[in-house]
């Protein structure tokens, strides 16, 4: 899992300009339609998590995340971004330059999170968890949809937009919620964890902030064992 995280998003992959994937600068937008489906059928399962995956990676790498959460009695579910990219810049930047790429990402999630809860599973059944963008996507789309989740951790990432972007008061009703990054991780700067640890609590999220130490843009064990724990106890 961690050779497999650590190599994704790498600068070499990227224009330094856009931070668009070379070659990959006009195209379509996302959809649900090809997304990965492992564990339990969801009129079946207990709980059901949606993974979402980094810039360049794919919906077969990130569900390797089940295995290790390893709660047999949960529904997967794990969309795929077109090319490998859920919105085109960094997260960072003012959230117009993501559009509208962003919006179809966050609708991708809503359109997942409705099936899932649709099918009988409350929205307090349903877990969110993503790495580096997709860590991003988690947690910008709990942010705006502001409700009782299972859970939503966001590994190696942050809310999306600039620090001084407004939110709009919400109530996450003590959702668990996990921020974590490296404290040098130089695609998710430490300022963005922080102020997302700080907004979402605003929010009402009961969040766990992990800062681990050195610059590795990867998933930490610390990461899966809060993982496990809350699959554990909430489904």
């Amino acid at each position: 899992m961690t050779s497999i995280m650590q190599r994704r998003g790498s600068p070499s992959n990227f224009d330094n300009c856009s931070g668009l994937p070379l070659n990959k600068m006009a195209s379509p937008l996302h959809s649900t339609s090809d997304a990965l489906r492992i564990g339990l059928s969801i009129t079946r399962a207990s709980g059901a998590v949606v993974l979402l995956h980094g810039r360049g990676a794919s919906a077969e790498e990130i569900v390797g995340l089940a295995k290790l959460i390893g709660n047999e009695s949960l529904a997967f579910i794990a969309p795929n971004a077109t090319d490998g990219t859920w919105y085109p810049q960094r997260f960072l930047v003012p959230l117009g330059l993501n559009e509208p790429w962003l919006s179809s990402a966050l609708e991708v999630v809503d359109t997942l999170v409705g099936e899932v809860h649709a099918a009988g599973l409350p929205y307090e059944r349903i877990g969110l968890a993503g790495f580096s963008q997709g860590a991003c996507l988690a947690l910008e789309y709990a942010a705006r949809h502001p409700r009782r989740y299972g859970f939503v951790a966001g590994l190696s990432g942050a809310l999306i937009g600039p620090l001084d972007t407004p939110r709009p008061a919400g109530d996450l009703k003590q959702t668990p919620i996990l921020v974590a990054c490296a404290e040098r991780d130089v695609h998710i700067p430490l300022p963005y964890v922080e102020r997302s640890a700080s907004t979402l609590s605003a929010l009402k999220a009961e969040v766990t902030k992990q800062i681990f130490p050195g610059g590795s843009h990867t998933i930490f064990p610390n990461e899966i064992e809060w993982l496990s724990q809350k699959a554990a106890f909430t489904f």
